[in-house]
Order: structure tokens, then sequence, then C-alpha cells
């Protein structure tokens, strides 16, 4: 057996914990470029009964590498879940990446289990990260009580985790942050989570904690049965604060149903100050809705400094302090915002073009920065991380070769490469044609922007040709396919989306049909033409069904055409909403994001393919109810 065999023979091996096989293959790899994936494999497989001694001799055979560090997390995690704190305290220090929230609570414990009391700073962290916990792990619900012992973490703090935790329908973590309060208010959460309604129904005392999570419990599956029974009985022993996180999280709930009670929900919260960032952003989307830009207004302004995706909310603040402008004062702070995306120096993304857009500035593409320097270019050809991370993907090992790309650029070294040492590595990565790594360190340099390198047009000819063809923009299909797939040929998703366009088999297999493709199987789909043919085919189908609306029909690639029919205007009726307003309110978090990157990346493909200035709004349009004597053109699209 050659040793590219027993490479991904140890990679399958590894999947299937089958330590006997990686300990037979890993002499094959002695001496190959790839040896210390195989190598890490093979120890990883065994890590329970390792020695420290031969994590540290991996460790001093690989030093900086990727594949040292990420044992080392490996070993932490043991470590910490075999309370040997010894060990713990001996690794830390010499852990890089520290991008693993359970190690960074256990850090956090170690230091409590001998004694020191921890800083606000550390408190803040580690309630940060385990509030953002999506499955239970050990290393945060340890730190988590360990700080509540200490009184460093309040009863107030644990009950809002639980509640964070159900409203986001982990029932496991809400169960567990429950159980570090009161062992018996734990057992009474089996009520709560298998009938919320009964549970409130129930005669006798109850907490008022868990009467929030029932609420909030009942609110995920029927937020105006929850209204109800907050207005009654329900409500009364409730605290004001305990109140509005219910009305936001049954708020956030009717908005995400694009229900016009949201509003009214919203509006009984008394502080808004009580609610998350995320029950605000709800409310300001249902407010775009509503055309109330005060309500706009009012929800962005409470949201936190630490408020993720800061530039839609400085975007949609700016509108609404223009919208609400009297004075030229005024409307100069609203143009403020608006400057401030619109000259941003490393993005041109969603926001920003609506920003050049709505203060009358074109959207070009930019000039291309300083060229890189024969150094610069040879300090990323010569790095051997990169060379390993690229060597591995061609080789077929594209999760490991991404994971140690992403730690050479971004985590080798206190807060990542430099701009320019960035700028290098993708264009390395260009040279090898290896577009997603490509793109995805281009995208990351913040000075400056190089076109070329974040839009790529890999088989331009083939792209172009079969658009045209298809009777579609091209700049549209490879604002598609960057976002899909960003031009890896044989990508396949989790849910089993194959290659460029990451079509589904039922898919292909239905549009192959429609369009008459004789002789079509499954194993074609990765085939660059075939590919495009039945990619291009069903979204200009997808187009059709949506009257050429461009967020519609990239709605209904992601997500299906289903759901895009019922976001038009639930019960159809409503007003035409502007695009932008309606991408806004998609509900699914994943399909809103791939919409806005679609359009953005075609306006910007658009610019580089035509050479002329490009608008957004006129890609976004108008959408509003489909008309009452509308019909399906294609009934059975998937």
């Amino acid at each position: 057996m050659d040793a590219d065999t027993a490479l991904l023979e140890m990679r399958q091996a590894a999947r299937q914990k089958d330590t006997a096989r990686l300990t037979a293959l890993l002499p094959l790899l002695a001496g190959h470029p790839l040896e210390p994936w195989a190598a890490y494999w093979e120890l990883k497989a065994r890590l329970d009964t390792a020695t420290p001694q031969e994590v540290q001799a991996f460790a001093a055979r690989w030093p900086g590498s990727y594949q040292e560090d990420r044992l080392r997390n490996d070993w932490l995690l043991l470590a910490g879940k075999r309370r040997d704190w010894d060990a713990f305290r001996t690794e830390y220090p010499r852990f890089r990446m520290r991008d693993d929230r359970e190690v960074r609570c256990y850090a956090t414990a170690s230091e409590l289990m001998r004694g020191q009391s921890a800083s606000a700073e550390t408190a803040a962290q580690v309630k940060q990260d385990w509030f953002a916990q999506r499955d239970l792990d050990d290393g945060c619900l340890l730190a988590a009580d360990l700080l509540r012992q200490a009184g460093r973490l309040t009863t107030a703090d644990i009950w809002a985790k639980a509640r964070l935790a159900m409203e986001a329908k982990r029932t496991s973590l809400a169960r567990a942050a429950v159980a570090l309060v009161s062992s018996d208010a734990a057992l009474t959460f089996a009520q709560v989570q298998a009938s919320p309604i009964r549970y409130l129904a129930g005669r006798g005392p109850r907490s008022s904690e868990l009467t929030v999570l029932a609420l909030v419990r009942l609110a995920a599956q029927d937020p105006d049965q929850a209204a109800l029974q907050l207005s009654g009985a329900a409500g009364a022993d409730l605290s004001a604060a305990q109140r509005n996180w219910v009305w936001g999280t049954i708020g956030k709930q009717a908005a995400l149903n694009l229900s016009d009670l949201a509003t009214s929900y919203y509006a009984k919260v008394t502080r808004p100050q009580d609610l998350t960032d995320d029950m605000l952003a709800w409310q300001a989307r249902a407010a775009l809705r509503q055309g109330d830009w005060r309500q706009v207004l009012r929800a962005v302004d409470v949201m936190s400094d630490a408020r993720e995706e800061r530039d839609l909310w400085v975007y949609w603040k700016a509108r609404a302090q223009l919208a609400l402008a009297r004075t030229d004062a005024e409307r100069s702070t609203a143009r403020a915002g608006l400057e401030a995306l619109a000259n941003a120096s490393g993005a041109l993304g969603f926001y920003e073009q609506l920003a050049r857009e709505d203060l009358g500035l074109p959207i070009v593409t930019p000039p291309a920065p300083t060229p890189l320097t024969a150094a610069e270019k040879e300090g990323a050809r010569g790095n051997i991380g990169l060379n390993r991370a690229l060597l591995a993907i061609l080789a077929g090992l594209r999760g490991e070769g991404v994971r140690e790309w992403n730690y050479e650029t971004n985590l080798h070294t206190p807060g990542g490469m430099s701009d320019r040492e960035r700028y290098a590595a993708a264009a390395f990565a260009c040279e090898r044609r290896v577009w997603d790594r490509c793109i995805s360190s281009s995208e990351r340099t913040e000075g400056f922007m190089d076109f070329a390198q974040r839009y790529p047009m890999p088989h331009e000819g083939e792209v172009v040709a079969q658009s045209r063809s298809t009777g579609i923009d091209p700049a549209y299909v490879y604002g598609l396919i960057r976002q899909e797939s960003r031009f890896v040929l044989d990508a396949r998703s989790g849910v089993g989306a194959t290659g460029m366009m990451q079509i589904m088999p039922a898919t292909a297999r239905w549009t192959a049909r429609k369009i008459g493709l004789d002789g079509f199987s499954g194993s074609q789909i990765n085939e660059l033409d075939t590919n495009l043919l039945i990619g291009t085919n069903y979204l200009k189908l997808a187009l059709d069904e949506f009257g050429d609306s461009l967020p519609m029909a990239a709605a209904a690639y992601n997500a299906g055409p289903g759901r895009p029919r019922a976001w038009r205007a639930p019960g159809g009726s409503g007003p035409r909403l502007d695009g932008a307003i309606w991408v806004e309110n998609i509900p699914f978090t994943e399909t809103r994001h791939y919409v806005k990157n679609v359009l953005a990346n075609t306006v910007n493909y658009a610019a580089m393919l035509t050479g002329q200035p490009q608008s957004l709004r006129q890609r976004l349009g108008t959408i509003g109810p489909a008309a009452p004597d509308e019909v399906a053109r294609t009934k059975d699209l998937p």
C-alpha cells in the first residue's frame, strides 16, 4: 500500500476510532509531508491511555504546528475531565489557539480549585462562554458552579442561562443550569419540559422562574397562547423584569412567524433593557415591516455594544435617523453612520453597498492594493503550515487542510497574520487554485480589498456561456456559486448537496427530467458542465416562479420554494416591502445571511464583468403578497 492510500485509510480509521488500524498504518507515513496528521490521529485515538511523556514527545517532534496545538487542546480537555489540575496547569500556558470555550472554562476552574479568586474579567469570560454553549459540556458547567459558590455568578445569572437555553430549545442545558440552583427545581423542570401549558394550569405553589421557563417554552410552540397565559394568572406572580423577558421572547417568536402581533407584544415591555440583543433585533425587524422607524431606532439604541452584526444595525439606525430627521443637524448625524459604512476600507458587502447607494455613491470595483513584493510572496510559499494545508486539501483531506490553513492565518500568532501576510497567503492559494482558501484569507484583509482575489472567476468560459444560454445574468450565477461552494468542485454539504452549485440529488434528478437531460445519473453531478447545466436551469425555474425576484429565487435555492412563498406576506395580504426589509425579516438565520451574501456578491461580480457602476437596490426590488389569482408556475418545484 502506498503512503497516500494509507493516509486516506488512516483518516477513515480515525473517524471509526479504530486504534489498532491506526497504529498498524502509521509506519507507512514515515517521512510523508502529511505525517503530522497521521501521527495526530494515531495518538488522539489512544489519548486516554497515553502518558504525558508521549504527548510531550509529539509536541517536541512537531513544534509550532497546528497538530501540536490541537493535540494539546485534546489533552487539556482530558485533563479537565479527569480533574488532573497539575497536568492541566503544565500545558495550558503553552496552548496557543485558546479557541476552545470548554478549555477556557477549565482554566478558570483550575485556578478556583486551588483557592485563587476569580477577577471580574475572568467571571465575565466564563459567563460569556457558558451562555454561548450550544451543547452541554463539563468544563463550563463546572466553572459556573465554582463561580456560583464563590459569589461571582448570581442566581439571576444562572436563571438567565436557563431561559436562554430554553428559548434555543436546548433543554438539557436549561436543566443543568436549573440544577445548579436547586435539585428540587431540577425535578420539577421535567414537568415544564413535558407540558408547559399543564404546568401553568396546575394548582399549588409555583416557582416564578420555572413559570418563566414554561412560558418561554410555550412561546416557542405558540406565542399567542403564551401571551394569553402571561396576561392571565401565570404572569401575576412574576416580577416586572421577568414579565419583560417573557414579552420579549413572545415578541421575538411572533416576529419570526412574521405576525403583525409582534409589535403589540413588544409594546408591553416596560423596560427594554431587560431584553437580550436577539430580542431587540427582532423587535427592530418587526418595526421595519411596519414602517415604524421610531421603534426601529428605540430597539437599536438599547442594544449592547457587544451585539452581533454591528454593521447591520449601524445601517438600520442611520436609516431610521434619516427617516425621522427634521433638522440639518439630525440629517448630518444620520449620514455619518452611512458614511462610516460606505467608506469602510476592507469591505463592500450588503450594508456597505446599501449605504453607498443611499448616499448617491457608485458601487464600483475598488482600486487594487499595492502589489505583493517578491519577499512577501516567498514568505507565504515558504510557510510550512500553509504548504501542508494545501497539500492536505489537494490530497482529499479538505476538512483537515482547511483547519490547518485557518490556524496558520488566524491563530498561530496572537491576532493572526497581518493584512499583507494574509494577502500573500491568499495569492498562494489562488496560484494553487484552492479558491475557498484564497477567498477566505483575502476577505480578512481589513485595510484594503483585492477584488480579483475576493471574487475570482474560475471556469469563466463555462460559467458565462451556460448562464447566458439559460437566460441568467452570469454575475448572479457567480454570486451564488461563491456563496454555495466557493468554487470547490467536489464540495459536499452535511445534508448531501453536491458540487460547485451544491445541488441535492433529488433536485438534480427532477431538474434533469424537467430539461430533458436523457441518461442522467447521480454520479455526473460533480462534473463541472453537468453541475452548471442543472444548477443554472433550476435557478432559472426559481426565477420564473418568483417573477425574476433575485432575493426570492436565492431564498428558494437555499431553503426550498415553499418558504419564500410563505415569507412574501402571511395570509396573502400586506404591503409591498423594500427588498432589503424583506430580506432582513427572513426568519432563518442561514437563509437571511445567504440571500444577503448572494446579492452583494452579484453586485460585485457585475462590477467586475462589466466595468460599470452597479445597483444593489435595483436587484432587491420590492416584494409583496402574491396576487389573488397567482398560481405556481411550477407546482412541483422542489
